[in-house]
């Protein structure tokens, strides 16, 4: 799908102006003054902003902890971001004591399916036997960029100093 965004007023660092925003498989192609590209939908936006969304990296959807769970989950939690302009988000995907890191990650992008908007994951690590260190590495390769291992909450988050260590 293409978007056509005309008349936008862009601010940048350096610069205010109006100009025409061509969008082409989710993507900014184009920028420029009445630009003359067929696109499937037409948005007029003279007189308005046009903002890049924001991104919110510390989130918490469909988070049990303490025998709740967070009030929102991808579908209202993304949903409510969208409307106020946050188009990406990072979510913390948990861990559980004696599970398998990757069981957590495959867990977390199965509740994100439904999300409305971009998003990407911290792993919070619980439990790290060796043999769970290659898990890691290939989360790296697919794109996870960030674990967190917690020296509070003791038998639910915590981790000893060795498993921080290694």
């Amino acid at each position: 799908m293409s978007t056509l965004i005309k008349n936008a007023r862009i601010i940048t660092a350096e610069q205010d102006y109006t100009a025409d925003i061509y969008i082409e498989k989710e993507k900014i192609s184009t920028i420029g003054n009445d630009l003359k590209i067929v696109a499937d939908k037409i948005i007029d936006a003279s007189e308005k902003y046009v903002i890049p969304g924001g991104i919110d990296v510390h989130t918490h959807m469909d988070m049990p902890f303490g025998g709740t769970t967070s009030s929102d989950d991808f579908e209202t939690g993304t949903r409510a971001a969208a409307f106020g302009g946050t188009t990406s988000l990072v979510d913390f995907a948990i861990q559980s004591k004696g599970t398998k890191i990757r069981e957590a990650l495959d867990t977390w992008m199965k509740k994100a399916e439904i999300s409305t908007v971009d998003f990407s994951l911290h792993m919070i690590v619980t439990d790290l036997p060796e043999a769970h260190l290659e898990d890691m590495n290939e989360m790296v390769r697919e794109g996870v960029t960030s674990f967190k291992l917690f020296m509070a909450y003791p038998n639910v988050l915590m981790v000893d100093d060795a498993t921080i260590f290694r």
